[in-house]
Order: structure tokens, then sequence, then C-alpha cells
């Protein structure tokens, strides 16, 4: 059995004191060690930001990349590795703003991948600017009179493209959140889970948000499409925390070339014979004299 003494890293914390993100980070060694994930058989990969600071506090595979960048590199550690349990962990900045169209485009690919997002709706690292989940007419250290548009929906948007599993947690409900990261890194294929984690320099009190954290109605249906997507709509009042949407898992990003290889790492692999490589450049090859055969 894996333990938590396993995952405690000796890294310096740069987190402010009493920041939620000491929560999401309790939460996630929690589900890992209830998974009986031992740390060389999972691999964390984030971008920049305070959020993306968390990989170096658990002692564990890790890559820490390029401020929106977290996706592409999660899905070719996971393509290369299908052994290990990638998860992306980054905030609302790195993965909604830099990084937008790589989750946009990773909802419709299903690779299998878990995607945790740090959402204080804020950009946090910089000083407060405004981010794409900050509400209308929030006042910012850069929108002075009000932030002017309305927060994206990323939570509808990865149901209306077919991610399979989308929910919401709450850095503020440790165990809540436990489970949540448990049920979506065991998940087949994409799991997204949008974490809201207030910043306590730039933001609301964490109260403020615990009082409006309201836990998804036991008789919701996590396959109903419509209901689960008029839940994850932020009202600004109060918000659903749990599984909003769960259906069936589907054929994954680059299923066919594991039905090939098998589930094996790269690494683990025979060297292609020269002969198929070749025979695939020459495919690739532009033919100058006859462009109209091609």
């Amino acid at each position: 059995m894996s333990t938590l003494e396993e995952y405690r890293s000796d890294i310096e914390n740069q987190w402010c004191p009493g920041c939620p993100n000491f929560g999401l980070l309790a939460a996630l060694k929690r589900a890992l060690v209830s998974l009986d994930l031992s740390p060389h058989k999972i691999c964390l990969v984030s971008g920049i930001g305070q959020a993306a600071k968390l990989p170096h506090y658990l002692n564990c595979n890790l890559f820490n990349g390029l401020h929106g960048r977290a996706i592409p590199v999660a899905i070719g550690i996971s393509v290369a590795n299908p052994t290990l349990k990638t998860i992306v962990t980054s905030g609302d900045g790195c993965l909604y703003g830099e990084g937008g169209n790589h989750l946009l485009h990773a909802f419709r690919r299903n690779p299998d991948i878990t995607v945790i997002t740090h959402n204080n709706r804020i950009y946090a690292l910089t000083k407060g600017q405004g981010s794409p989940t900050t509400r209308r007419g929030e006042k910012t250290r850069l929108q002075f009179d009000g932030v002017e548009l309305d927060p994206a929906q990323i939570l509808a948007t990865a149901i209306v493209h077919g991610c399979t599993f989308v929910a919401r947690g709450f850095a503020g409900d440790l165990g809540g959140l436990a489970n949540l990261f448990e049920e979506a890194i065991a998940h087949r294929g994409l799991s997204f889970i949008d974490v809201i984690q207030p910043c306590i320099i730039w933001d609301r009190p964490v109260k403020w948000y615990k009082e409006r954290a309201i836990p998804v109605p036991a008789d919701h249906d996590p396959a109903d499409r419509d209901r689960a997507i008029a839940l994850t709509l932020d009202t600004g009042d109060s918000f659903a925390v749990g599984i909003l949407y769960r259906t069936p898992p589907k054929r994954t990003f680059a299923a066919s070339y594991y039905d090939r290889i098998g589930n094996e790492p790269l690494a683990k692999l025979p060297l292609l014979d020269r002969a198929i490589i070749e025979d695939r450049l020459d495919k690739m090859r532009f033919d100058t004299e006859t462009p109209s055969q091609h």
C-alpha cells in the first residue's frame, strides 16, 4: 500500500500561509494513497503560476513547463507511457487563458489524463489581474473600473465538447475534494475538475465561498446533459459542487495506436525497422514534378 509519507517532498513551500492550495494538495495526496498509486506510477504536469507549483510539493514524477502549455505536454507523456497516471494541475489563467485552445481540443480528443484547475478567478502570481473566470464588474489591479466581460463558462464548454467526466470541487472541503479526485483519476479518458480555490490576497474570504458551495442535488443524474450544463453555470450567488456530468468511457485519444503496440511505454518497444521508416517518409514527400498525383 502507498502512504502519505511516500509523497512527502522536502521542497520549501512558497504559498501564502492559509492559502486554500494547501487543502487541494492534501486532497490530492489522499486520493493517490486511496487509489494505492505509488509515486513512480504518476506524473504531474503544470504550467506557470501559484497553482503550477503544486507538483514541486509531491515526491513523484513531474514536468513543470511553460505558461498555458501543460495539456499538450501531458498528452505527450500519456501517449509515450500509458502506464502512468498523468495529472495536469494548474491555474485558471494558465489553463483557461493562455492554454484555452489546448484544453478545448483535449475535450474533443479525450486523452486518458486528469485535468485539475485551481480556479481562484484571478491572476494571483502576477498581482491580481482579471482572469477568464473573473466576474463581470469585479475591480482588479488592472481592470480599475471593473471587468467588462462575462466569465468564461468552461465547465459547460467541456460537456458540449464531449468530455466524459466533468466536476466542480471546493478547496475548503478536503474530504469531498479527495473523493472527486479519486473518481476522476480512476476514470478512463479525460476527466476535468474545476476547483474553486479562493485567493486570500486578491479575492473574497474563503468563508464567502464556503457559504455558497452547494452540493449537487441528491437526485441529479450525471448522464443528464442539459441538467448538467445548467448546474455548471456560474450565477455568482452559488455554485454546485460534485460530479456534474459523467458518461460511460469512450474511445480515447491514440487508442488505435495502443491497439497496435499494446499498453507499453515507448521505451520498452523495439525500434521500428528502417524500411518502415523510409516508407513512411516517402509517403510524406511532395513530388514537385507531378503535384497533381498528391
